[in-house]
């Protein structure tokens, strides 16, 4: 479990220091008060990334310099500081090398968010966000494959738009394209098998109907990469980019035989978005052996009552939980067991019991 999270000049909080309970615990406030950037914060803290930023830039407070995460987690203390000389880690006072290294020591989580409604009727692009952030918590090589192909990607179509023929260099940069990307296809199509089951059935005990959701695979290369890359290669000089690959990787989603996309209501797609997230933190438990954080952001205003509690009830009992929301009115008076804090103004202070709901 997480005990504590402390901040410096993160987001909207100068400084923040609290002690969290066991349970988790209930965000309440208006909207841009800072409710999220404390689920945010403990999702940098664990996994060194936020589900809003794609660098630690965006995270520092306006006109700061830097930005500090820590916390007490698992009983030990995890720091993250980053400022003009980059992000600095530390374990138990012990400055650490690597992010894989800090990685192996920290915690796995969930996040829930209004924006996951995306995954059904979004891009390939988000699929394979979601894949690859579930991927990289299960399998700490992932991490380093997806990061090596993505930066040989990069160069490899440079050298594929450039007017003069560099085949040596262009060569060098497919080998690494074989390697790392043939990787990322197996550990994903291992995780999309041991998504797919799980997902189903928080489908229906969600819906409370027989619903058949289900889930497909498609690979961006058929025959391994080296193959597909042989095959593609005359297309790849005509269109200058490089044309397979984990790069054009989906899931594709159908409820009753379906495209989901086209043929669920937003409610049924609302209903597979939450699905897929519960179905992430079953995965993350069978294959890590470890119970993940949930975090919950904003979530409830958009579902109806069976279905919030339907959720409630699917959430591990013994998982930590934090929760962001604008009025706790859903909880139909159970929030009593819960530890609730009220945020406003980048402030964060306990919620009196007695307070309306508005």
């Amino acid at each position: 479990m997480i005990k504590s999270l402390r901040l410096i000049d993160f987001r909207c909080f100068a400084t923040l220091s609290m002690e969290l309970r066991d349970r988790g615990g209930i965000f309440i406030g208006d909207n841009a008060q800072g409710k999220t950037s404390i689920l945010e914060a403990i999702c940098v803290l664990l996994r060194l990334q936020s589900p809003r930023a794609k660098s630690m830039r965006p995270l520092v407070r306006f006109e700061a310099t830097g930005a500090g995460v820590a916390g007490e987690c698992w009983e030990q203390e995890l720091t993250i500081r980053y400022g003009r000389g980059g992000v600095q880690l530390g374990i138990d006072g012990e400055e650490v090398s690597t992010q894989n290294q800090y990685l192996a020591q920290s915690g796995l989580i969930v996040w829930m968010g209004n924006e996951d409604i995306e995954l059904v009727r979004g891009s390939g692009g988000i699929r394979r966000h979601y894949l690859d952030f579930l991927c990289s918590q299960l399998d700490l090589g992932y991490r380093r494959a997806l990061s090596r192909y993505r930066r040989a990607l990069k160069a490899r179509n440079v050298l594929l738009k450039d007017p003069v023929s560099r085949e040596a260099e262009l060569d060098a940069y497919t080998e690494i394209l074989i390697e790392h990307g043939d990787y990322l296809h197996e550990v994903r199509q291992r995780i999309v098998a041991m998504l797919e089951p799980r997902a189903s059935e928080a489908q229906s005990n969600i819906s409370g109907r027989d619903e058949i959701l289900s889930l497909q695979y498609v690979a961006g290369s058929e025959g391994g990469m080296r193959e597909a890359l042989a095959v593609s290669r005359e297309s790849e000089r005509r269109q200058r980019q490089t044309l397979v690959g984990p790069h054009r990787d989906d899931v594709k989603i159908f409820i009753h035989g379906m495209p989901a996309s086209e043929f669920a209501s937003e409610g049924q797609q609302r209903t597979i978005a939450l699905a897929l997230k519960l179905a992430q933190g079953e995965a993350i438990e069978a294959d890590a052996g470890k119970v993940p954080i949930y975090l919950l952001d904003d979530i409830f205003g958009e579902l109806d009552p069976s279905r919030r509690n339907a959720l409630m009830a699917h959430l591990p009992v013994g998982a930590q939980k934090f929760i962001t929301t604008t009025s706790v009115d859903w909880l139909d008076g159970g929030w009593g067991e819960w530890p609730l804090y009220r945020v406003c103004d980048g402030k964060v202070s306990k919620w009196e019991r007695d307070n309306s709901v508005e």
